[in-house]
């Protein structure tokens, strides 16, 4: 439902320029500790165990290898054979700690492997570029006249009611709609919105529905609005934002800068993070997924993972192509993939460039080789994919959402597309950078090239 309010302009702060100092010599300072803590690592299993060291990699390796074949037994079987994947996936870690444990090793590979996540931290804050002038220095964006911000009251647990962000965006001057119990046509109100005068368009709430207003944004070149409203909001965490803050982001309509970042288009649907396509859009088009996500993808997985009707997907960019493929992934910009805690990440959405990464995992054997990282996946950059399959339509995953489109699907970036307005704290934060370790050495030797 929707209550009419009075479209004001509120004042823009004043605007105070504090240039930072010492950046050179930070970056410098984290390399050099990098390189410290890279050294560490590797003398320490070396003092402890000496040549025998590598055997013990090698053990480590392997159990890593078991508990991932465990894992794909889980995955891609039922009954008994699934019972025996989560054994094998618990007891071959667990094995080879009390392998290391018995023989005094335990120690000295946990401080090593400390040491070792300790130097990637250091090396990345030492890559990670350093702005010569503070966020107030730069110039700031013109205050909408008539700001409009759709926000969805049921998306990340009630954001939207616990952060108030109702009230603070009115009293920010903006309208806002909300979005009402099966209602579900975004882009329908926000061109509406358009009708009306709006000359922003904002989203509280999940990545799926900030893409369908951003496609609209995009149509009529107007600035852009994130509000983290959502469970997970990749994009607004990938742009600097603070998903456990929405209510920040609401600064970027009275004091805010903007920049342009790139969309990613799967046939006409815009996409702000990706296109899935294969088992897990699968997966995700089961109607039970929302409801019971864990229990849906044990149940379906099984069928599409190693079933005669599992999805066979073939992907083609330019010269580069692979067929068999069980899942592609396409992403608005590449993202860094990450495993464990770690959050996966892109590391710039404005490069003009798709991620695309390309799934063949069928037997254990695969899911056991898969541990070095190459075996079953395939990764490559492109302007643009083509996904095709022997089928009519392709499940896709837009962002989350679930949608059939015909094959082929012609995958696309458009740089520079969307105009996003940030507040003026996280227009120059930065995700954390590839490792470059001869990069990292060039600045620990003072050479910030």
């Amino acid at each position: 439902m929707e209550r009419p309010t009075r479209w004001a302009r509120p004042k823009s702060p004043a605007h105070r320029a504090t240039p930072s100092a010492g950046a050179d010599r930070a970056g410098a300072w984290w390399a050099r500790v990098a390189l410290l803590a890279l050294l560490g690592g590797i003398l320490v299993p070396l003092v402890a165990a000496g040549l025998r060291s590598a055997l013990w990699l090698l053990l480590g390796m392997a159990g890593l290898a078991l508990a991932s074949v465990g894992v794909w037994w889980t995955l891609a079987h039922t009954g008994v054979v699934r019972g025996l994947g989560m054994a094998v996936a618990v007891a071959a870690p667990l094995t080879v700690l009390g392998l290391y444990a018995a023989h005094d090793m335990l120690g000295p590979a946990a401080l090593s492997a400390a040491l070792l996540l300790f130097a990637c931290a250091a090396a990345r804050n030492a890559l990670t570029p350093r702005p010569v002038s503070a966020p107030d220095e730069m110039a700031p964006a013109p205050v909408a006249e008539h700001p409009w911000i759709l926000m969805n009251p049921r998306s990340g647990g009630g954001k939207v009611d616990r952060f108030h962000l109702v009230e603070r965006a009115r009293a920010a001057g903006a309208r806002v709609t909300l979005l009402g119990p099966g209602q579900q046509d975004a882009a329908g109100l926000a061109r509406r919105a358009v009708l009306e005068g709006a000359d922003l368009l904002a989203v509280a709430g999940g990545d799926g529905t900030q893409a369908l207003v951003a496609e609209v944004a995009h149509e009529h070149d107007l600035p852009f609005v994130v509000i983290p409203a959502g469970t997970r909001n990749h994009f607004a965490l990938d742009l600097g934002l603070d998903r456990d803050d929405p209510a920040a982001a609401l600064q970027a309509l009275t004091d805010g800068v903007e920049r342009r970042v790139d969309l990613g288009f799967a046939a006409d649907r815009v996409f702000v993070n990706n296109a899935s396509f294969g088992t897990y859009a699968a997966v995700v088009g089961n109607s039970a997924y929302r409801g019971a996500q864990l229990r849906t993808a044990l149940h379906d997985l099984p069928e599409l993972l190693t079933g005669e009707d599992a999805p066979r997907l073939r992907m083609r960019s330019g010269d580069r192509h692979a067929e068999g493929l069980q899942a592609v992934l396409v992403s608005n910009n590449p993202y860094r993939y990450a495993v464990g805690p770690r959050r996966s990440h892109r590391e710039s959405l404005d490069s003009g460039l798709l991620g695309v990464l390309c799934v063949h995992v069928d037997n254990s054997a695969g899911a056991a080789r898969a541990v070095g990282g190459g075996a079953g996946f395939t990764r490559l950059t492109a302007s643009g994919v083509v996904v095709d399959a022997d089928t009519v339509t392709v499940a896709a995953g837009i962002d989350g959402e679930h949608v059939l489109l015909p094959a082929p699907v012609v995958c696309r970036i458009v740089p520079g597309a969307l105009r996003v307005r940030l507040p003026r704290h996280a227009a120059t934060t930065h995700s954390r950078p590839t490792l470059d370790w001869p990069r990292v050495l060039r600045l620990a030797r003072g050479n910030r090239n």
